[in-house]
């Protein structure tokens, strides 16, 4: 007769992950602004099978005593990544994409240090570590990636690469602002400035550049108005980021992208 044999599944076991990726991971679901509420980290800590060490303390800190626990009692992580895949699931954040990216990028940010990528579907997959602040951020930057879905202007990246790196959204419409001139003054070989530069390029009389061939009184008015949106770009973000400091005129990632893609249609049309 036949011995019965019954196969064991092993289960897997994940390395524990470094004490300050966990601590920035803590810190990214635990976020005053963005990240989970207090009676979510319980729901999550009770599904994951973690132990809720301090629910009295900070958020942030409640989870990273927790996940620390866990680990030096078991010497391995997949409970804490379980609370992250969980917490993370893109069903429960309907209606909140923006909060389900911001949150997502800023657990990727720190995750990348440990070979982790948490996709949009809320799953974890193995990518290379990132060894560096610069390339973790380079490697998630959300500002980038999002005009470059818009297929915004090559110039937009080559004069503004170091402040959409690091998310400067400020900086990154004062540079990008700049790039009008310069090519202006490429284009022409003048030194001169704001109205000043945008006056004499766009002169009906004597254009140094033109968007069309000035043809019809349609083409001329679609020429001084080309013109006039340059005035008014300098005018209403140059000149006001070259004078006013970042804490004052603030710029959120919705207007900078807007800023960046009119500044981007005003590159597409120096290049005619």
């Amino acid at each position: 007769m036949p011995i019965n044999q019954t196969t064991k599944t092993v289960k897997k076991e994940f390395p524990s992950i470094d004490g300050s990726v966990l601590e920035g991971i803590a810190k990214a679901l635990g976020d005053t602004n963005r990240g989970l509420t207090g009676p979510e980290i319980d729901k999550f800590i009770l599904e994951a099978k973690l132990i809720n060490v301090d629910p009295g303390i900070t958020k942030w800190k409640r989870l990273f005593n927790s996940f620390v626990e866990f680990q030096n009692r078991k010497k391995f992580s997949n409970n804490i990544l379980t609370f992250i895949t969980k917490s993370m699931n893109p069903a429960r954040y309907m209606g909140d994409k923006e909060r389900f990216d911001l949150l997502r990028d800023e657990l990727n940010k720190r995750l990348g240090f440990i070979g982790y990528f948490l996709t949009e579907e809320g799953r974890l997959t193995n990518t290379s570590s990132t060894t560096t602040i610069s390339e973790a951020e380079q490697r998630i930057n959300r500002l980038k990636s999002k005009l470059e879905n818009r297929n915004c202007h090559e110039k937009i990246f080559e004069f503004c690469i170091a402040e959409l790196v690091a998310e400067n959204y400020f900086h990154t419409v004062f540079e990008a602002t700049k790039s009008i001139a310069e090519v202006m003054r490429n284009k022409t070989g003048l030194t001169s400035d704001g109205s000043a530069l945008v006056d004499t390029c766009f002169s009906l009389s004597n254009p140094l550049i033109q968007i069309n061939d000035l043809s019809t009184e349609t083409k001329q008015s679609e020429h001084k108005g080309f013109a006039n949106l340059i005035r008014g770009v300098f005018g209403m973000f140059r000149n006001t980021t070259a004078h006013a400091p970042s804490v004052i005129w603030q710029i959120d990632e919705e207007d900078a992208l807007d800023i960046l893609s009119t500044i981007s249609l005003i590159h597409r049309k120096l290049d005619y």
